[in-house]
């Protein structure tokens, strides 16, 4: 990888770590309006409507004594730095950041992330984001 390419992804990465969760708590209504402007959900795929299958990721949720494991999948495929899923971000009901989980394309095999929660419950978001179809959002409870 060039240089300027791994700062460019660096930068990338600051910026959506710091500026998507901002965003999203900035406007709790955001999963009603403006959706389209910050991220795509199944039923607003936007411009990728051809990309759901493989870019919206799907949480599942196991409880046990108290602690909550939320695994987070994005069925897409990693081609190197060329295409692949930069992040998971974890966000509470309130749109406020949980966790991120990051993803090194040289290593990683499939965008699979979990999370460990205390006594959580509520609507729980996962954020996924691919570095070529933008920022993708699914919900649920917990």
């Amino acid at each position: 990888m060039e240089r300027r390419d791994f700062i460019r992804l660096g930068a990338l990465g600051v910026t959506v770590g710091l500026v998507i969760p901002t965003l999203a708590t900035a406007n709790a209504e955001l999963s009603i309006k403006g959706a389209s402007d910050i991220y795509f959900t199944k039923d607003n795929p936007g411009r990728w409507s051809g990309k759901v299958a493989t870019h919206l990721p799907t949480i599942e949720v196991e409880k046990a004594a108290g602690t909550v494991t939320i695994k987070v999948v994005t069925p897409h495929e990693v081609k190197g730095y060329e295409h692949y899923i930069v992040k998971h971000v974890l966000l509470d009901q309130n749109y406020k950041f949980i966790e991120e989980h990051l993803f090194d394309p040289t290593k990683d095999t499939a965008a699979i992330s979990t999370f460990k929660l205390n006594d959580y419950s509520g609507p729980i978001y996962a954020l996924s984001l691919c570095n070529k179809h933008d920022l993708w959002l699914h919900g649920t409870l917990v």
